[in-house]
Parts: structure tokens; C-alpha cells; sequence
């Protein structure tokens, strides 16, 4: 087992390191979504969802 993890290594560490900037950028959205923010760009005329994140 200890030669396997050594020979992996680097991978298992890059993995972690992706893993957690994933992690991250789901709980930023979450939290912006809870605080009432979008990622909305604000042309809202070719906007599928217009009229969802900017109240008229």
C-alpha cells in the first residue's frame, strides 16, 4: 500500500487541490444565492430568464 501511494502521489495531491477549488466555487454560488445574487449579466433582453433576477 505505502509503494502504491508513492508512486501516486502527485496525482492523488493535484486531485485534492481540483477537489477543493470545486468545492469552493459551488460554495461561493451557494452562499451568493442565499444572499439574493446572481451571476446575472445584466442584458436581460437576450436573457432566457428574464425578469427572474431583476424584479420590474
Amino acid at each position: 500500500m505505502p509503494a502504491w501511494l508513492t508512486e501516486n502521489l502527485g496525482t492523488i495531491v493535484i486531485s485534492l487541490i481540483l477537489l477543493a477549488v470545486v468545492a469552493a466555487i459551488i460554495l461561493s454560488a451557494v452562499r451568493n444565492k442565499k444572499k439574493g445574487k446572481s451571476s446575472c449579466g445584466c442584458d436581460c433582453a437576450h436573457c432566457g430568464c428574464c425578469g427572474t433576477c431583476h424584479k420590474h
